[in-house]
């Protein structure tokens, strides 16, 4: 039986957290005696079809070399820029042309499921460009208007929750596909808040695969516990 195609994964991790209210950067509050970047990695380097991972850096950061997992022999480091997308294109560079998919995830999301991450990775042998981790809108959605102060706003309208998805990652697509969406998009100053969106700006097709709501992005204080709660659900 052959051996799984085997992929390299992109982690931006230069962000500062600044919606955690806190003086370290999300990625470093601990769960369960570990970092949350921690948690990631390993969950990441667990999955059989992973090879190695690019954790991109902000350049003042000197907290992960302290880590036990920095020398992880399948784990390369490289800095980053301002934006996502220029932290994203630093790992694109810094992997070979020799690699055709590539995948990248959220540092501060520990607890996707090898399940969904399995399914997102079968795109690369279904002959589409690619896709992402997605999980459909169960709430009713509000379109705010003018904001009065920090915590209110007003309801301009409900909006309409067909075919609304939370877009999460993974996200998976050709590396070269990739690296040229970013690139044009960079260049002509469109917005561009995740990978998918730089593929959509380029008119290329993106794939929602349907993954679990627990894998959450630790954003806010509040979801520390929710974390908590996923993992040690998955260590039980």
């Amino acid at each position: 039986m052959p051996l799984p195609t085997r992929y390299s994964v992109i982690v931006p991790a230069a962000g500062i957290g600044k919606r955690m209210q806190s003086d370290c950067p999300k990625q470093y509050l601990h769960i369960l005696g570990k970092s949350i970047i921690e948690h990631t990695l390993d969950n990441l380097l667990s999955h059989p079809q992973i090879k190695s991972i690019v954790v991109v850096l902000n350049p003042e950061d000197t907290t992960f070399k302290e880590l036990p997992i920095s020398t992880h022999p399948q784990l390369d480091i490289v800095i980053g820029g301002k934006e996502r997308c220029d932290s994203v294109l630093a790992g694109l560079n810094h992997l070979s042309t020799s690699e055709q998919w590539v995948l990248v995830h959220d540092a501060a999301r520990p607890c996707l499921d090898h399940t969904d991450l399995s399914a997102l990775l079968s795109l690369a042998t279904s002959g589409k460009d690619g896709g992402i981790l997605a999980a459909p809108v169960r709430d009713t959605m509000k379109r705010g208007s003018s904001i009065i102060n920090k915590r209110h706003s007003s309801v301009k309208h409900t909006e309409s929750r067909d075919n609304l998805w939370h877009a999460l990652t993974p996200q998976f697509f050709p590396l070269t596909l990739l690296k040229n969406a970013l690139n044009l998009a960079i260049d002509e100053g469109a917005e561009v808040t995740d990978e998918a969106s730089a593929i959509e700006y380029v008119s290329e097709t993106v794939m929602l695969v349907e993954g679990s709501a627990s894998n959450i992005k630790v954003t806010r204080p509040e979801d520390l516990l929710l974390a908590e709660f996923y993992l040690s659900q998955k260590k039980a």
